[in-house]
Parts: structure tokens; C-alpha cells; sequence
């Protein structure tokens, strides 16, 4: 019978997965600001227009005031779920101290990152939104935002698990060698990405052209190199935890990240020769989460924490 005394309960688990949905959506949403060119469209911060929070019909900016609004009101909301993760989590964490004698303080500080890093991403939005889009703080956000999914997701197994120690690994040494080595060709895949969409057509605003100082044709490539040495390196894992018999739940999860790959792939490619429609840059983008929480599935999921895993 699995040990559940040290699983955090489900309405808080409840609440880090919607921390974790939060940040993979305001990713999307700021996608679709840069690519509908609405990045001005609330010209101030934190006001949307001088003397407003909220969009006025006096603005200029059309409909694009309402896309951008859009997401800044997702990030107050992320803001929100933050502050209910960590207190939920202090919550929960001394009660479990008091009762059992468990103590799970690595949740609790896992739990902070989240509201850290709200605060940290509505600086870089000023920064962004005064700077008149700059490619380098539009970058930072993303990459932040992708920092903040791996702290988020890892939350969200943490707290599931029944402890924090002992840690037992589920594969062999050189498999987890090579997530890790994954993990790291992923970020730089992210980074590669960044800088493509920063030197590309898509400025965030259709007024204000702020782009990278890189040839578009061939940071494209040099993305794209990237991406086979991530695809070859996931295919050399699939192997070998076949080879080695590793738990039919590693494999599988492995399995589901090839088939994203491939798919995020061919988006890719079909954007870059139809000229980076702003749908398929988008789409693209939604594959580039998709891909990120996969890879950090895997590699998450390679160790285990505690008595039993509870899945209820």
C-alpha cells in the first residue's frame, strides 16, 4: 500500500499544476502579442494608458490594446496562483511537521519560485515595454518563462512524491548522463529559437521594428543543426532504455517525446519556407513548450524520491 503521510494533499497539488498551466499559457499569450505586433499595444507600464489600468477607446492602438491587456491580466492572475502556492505549501508543510514529523522543506522553497518569478517577469515587462521592445529583454522573458515551467513541473513531481530522501535511480548511470546532456541541448535549442523569432520579420509591434543583428537565414540554420543534434541524442536514449530495460513508464514517456520532436520539426521547417506566417510561428511555439515540459518529463522521472510514487 503506497506511504501517502508525505504526499502533498491533492487541493494543493491541484494548485501547483494550475501554476504550472499558468506559466506554459503566458508563454503563448506573449507569443501572441509579439506576433499580432500588439507588444505596444498598452504604450505605458504598469498603466495600459496614461491614467488607466485598463484599455481606453481613446487609444490609438485598436484592437491590439486588448491583446496585450489580455496578457498582462494572465500574468496578475499567475500572480495570484503564486502567492496560493506558497502559502498553501507553508500551510501544508507545518501541519505535516506538527502531525508526522515530516518535514518537506524543499517544497515549500520550490513553491517560491513560482511568485519570484512573477515578480522577476513583470520587471522585465517594464523593462520591455519602456526599452520600446527590446529583442534582448523580449528574449529574457521567454527564457525566464522556461525556467520557471522546469521549476514549476518540478514542484509538481516533488509533491507528489512521499519524501524527500531516499533518492533511488531508475536507469542506468550513463542514461542519466545522457538526460542531462539532453536537458542542456534543449536549452540551447530554446536559446537558438529565441534569437531566430528576435531576428525574424515578427517585431512585436507594428509600429516599432526592434530586431536582432543577426542574419535571420542563418541563425534559422544554426537552430536547425541544433534540433538534429537533439533528435539524434533523444533517439540514442530511446535505444538505450530498450537495451536496458528501463521501466516501461520511462520508455513510453520517451517514446511521447520523439513524437513531439518530429512534429515540432516539421512545424518548423513548413514556417520557415512559407515565410513565418505568424499562426505557424505561434503554432511553433506551443510545440516548443510541449517539447521543453517532455524533455523535463523524462529526465524528472529517471529518479524517484521516497517510499512509492503516489498516484492518486
Amino acid at each position: 500500500m503506497p506511504v501517502k503521510t508525505g504526499a502533498a494533499p491533492q487541493w494543493l497539488r491541484v494548485i501547483f499544476i494550475a501554476n504550472l498551466v499558468a506559466q506554459t499559457g503566458i508563454v503563448l499569450t506573449g507569443g501572441l502579442v509579439r506576433l499580432t505586433g500588439s507588444g505596444l499595444g498598452c504604450p505605458t507600464w504598469p498603466e495600459c494608458a496614461p491614467g488607466s489600468f485598463v484599455p481606453t477607446t481613446t487609444q490609438e492602438q485598436a484592437w491590439h490594446k486588448y491583446v496585450e491587456f489580455g496578457n498582462r491580466t494572465l500574468t496578475f492572475l499567475l500572480g495570484i496562483l503564486a502567492i496560493a502556492a506558497i502559502i498553501g505549501a507553508i500551510i501544508w508543510a507545518r501541519k505535516l511537521r506538527r502531525d508526522s514529523g515530516i518535514s518537506r522543506r524543499p517544497i515549500v522553497l520550490l513553491a517560491a519560485v513560482p511568485l519570484l518569478g512573477a515578480i522577476a517577469q513583470a520587471v522585465l515587462g517594464g523593462i520591455t515595454v519602456l526599452t520600446g521592445l527590446n529583442p534582448a529583454s523580449v528574449s529574457a522573458h521567454f527564457m525566464v518563462s522556461a525556467a520557471l515551467i522546469a521549476f514549476t513541473l518540478l514542484l509538481v513531481v516533488r509533491s507528489r512524491e512521499t519524501a524527500d530522501q531516499p533518492v533511488e535511480i531508475l536507469v542506468a548511470q550513463p542514461i542519466r548522463y545522457l538526460s542531462w546532456g539532453i536537458l542542456g541541448v534543449a536549452l540551447v535549442v530554446l536559446v537558438l529559437g529565441t534569437l531566430v523569432t528576435g531576428s525574424g520579420p515578427h517585431s512585436g509591434d507594428v509600429d516599432s521594428v526592434n530586431r536582432l543583428p543577426f542574419d535571420p537565414r542563418f541563425i534559422s540554420w544554426l537552430h536547425a543543426d541544433a534540433v538534429l543534434l537533439f533528435i539524434g541524442l533523444i533517439i540514442g536514449l530511446v535505444v538505450s532504455l530498450i537495451v536496458t530495460s528501463a521501466p516501461r513508464g520511462i520508455r513510453k514517456r520517451a517514446w511521447w517525446l520523439v513524437a513531439i520532436c518530429l512534429v515540432q520539426a516539421a512545424i518548423g521547417y513548413v514556417q520557415y519556407f512559407t515565410s513565418l506566417p505568424w499562426l505557424l510561428v505561434l503554432l511553433h511555439l506551443a510545440g516548443a513548450c510541449a517539447v521543453w515540459l517532455a524533455v523535463l518529463t523524462v529526465h524528472y522521472s529517471t529518479r524517484r524520491r521516497g517510499a512509492e510514487v503516489v498516484t492518486a
